[in-house]
């Protein structure tokens, strides 16, 4: 029994680890000049937990958008000392995205946000709009939007069909 729960372990500490390669390997291509998607330690991505409202059927929390500029300067240089040359950019060319959106619950903390770049947010940008109004329309719960909108941002080229199979929902 010992022998079984060790080898069970083992194979669930290498997919993890193989997780967290595949999707740290995806957020870095374009040879490193920006991310592709968020990295998964500075941006796990966090749910409002101070809200200004509740909305949708479902009554989600909801923060007002609050991010200063100092904190999105921050942003800029952690993701550089990433080895990422975003600084070396012209920053008209970024926002700072909130992983998980405001209109889905998401928080304005540091753990939600990402220097997002224009070729990227042109991609998942419209799918955002769609997650929440089928929340709004109480077709969709929060979970289950969360789950789209993280994935979406880690397989850029799934997007067309997730945005497909969402707007049939």
């Amino acid at each position: 029994m010992a022998d079984y729960l060790e080898g069970n372990l083992f194979k669930l500490y290498v997919a993890i680890v193989l997780s967290v390669f595949s999707i740290n390997t995806f957020a870095y291509q374009n040879n490193a000049r920006f991310p592709s998607g968020p990295d998964a330690t500075l941006t796990p991505g966090k749910l409002c937990d101070h809200p200004d409202a509740h909305r949708y059927p479902e009554q989600i929390p909801y923060c007002n958008r609050n991010v200063d500029s100092q904190t999105k300067r921050g942003l800029f240089v952690k993701y550089d000392q990433l080895g990422f040359r975003t600084g070396e950019m012209n920053r008209m060319d970024f926002k700072i995205d909130h992983y998980i959106p405001l209109c889905m619950g998401g928080s304005n903390d540091e753990s939600n946000l990402w220097p997002q770049h224009k070729s990227i947010y042109n991609i998942t940008d419209p799918l955002e709009p769609v997650l929440c109004q089928k929340m709004a329309d109480g077709r969709l719960l929060q979970t289950k939007a969360v789950e789209y909108i993280k994935y979406a941002k880690n397989h850029l080229d799934e997007v067309p069909r997730i945005l497909a199979e969402v707007n049939k929902l």
